[in-house]
């Protein structure tokens, strides 16, 4: 499943690049038929280990057949922090699927129990306060390793001041299964 789900990514970016057919839904569901499941996923891109592209889906509101194809096109050509992927650059992207669990709202008394009920390097987090939101995937405890950064740049990430975690914001968490 892992191989056919990369595949599908790898085509809908090739479909907007060149036309190349999507393998349709009914050919993937045969064969695998959680496609038809509602599955939430983030797809990544990046050239020489910098990100590239990145968009997702915290919810689970389509299935996963639908919800690879549109993430993937979206991380390629819609995120607004990147010009769209050209046929170039494509042969330089390596791309990561990662597949959500549901997001559970973490209840805490303050930033030391916070504390205890995040796991580094495990947990994704959703970041609410003031109307405004954020999310880091798990992977992004790779480079922001520590507690502290980490809800620091996910503040900061929402358009918040870098200790938003003195106002007691809403906090989700959720795991991923990266699929590279």
């Amino acid at each position: 499943m892992e191989e056919m789900i990369k595949k599908l990514a790898i085509l809908a970016i090739n479909n907007k690049l060149s036309g190349v057919d999507i393998l349709s839904k009914r050919e993937v569901v045969k064969q695998f038929p959680q496609f038809v499941l509602p599955k939430a996923t983030f797809i990544t891109l990046k050239q020489n280990g910098k990100l590239r592209g990145c968009i997702g889906s915290l919810v689970a509101h389509r299935e996963l057949y639908d919800d690879i194809i549109q993430n993937a096109q979206s991380a390629a050509f819609k995120d607004p922090r990147f010009k769209p992927l050209t046929k170039d650059e494509l042969v330089n992207t390596t791309i990561e699927i990662s597949l959500l669990t549901d997001a559970v709202l973490v209840n805490y008394d303050d930033i030391e129990d916070l504390k205890t009920k995040v796991e580094v390097g495990v947990d994704g987090i959703i970041l609410k306060l003031d109307g405004k939101q954020s999310t880091f995937l798990p992977q992004v405890w790779e480079e922001l390793n520590s507690f502290d950064l980490f809800f620091e740049h996910l503040c900061r990430k929402a358009g918040l001041s870098g200790d938003c975690l003195s106002k007691q914001p809403i906090i989700y968490k959720y795991q991923v299964e990266k699929i590279k």
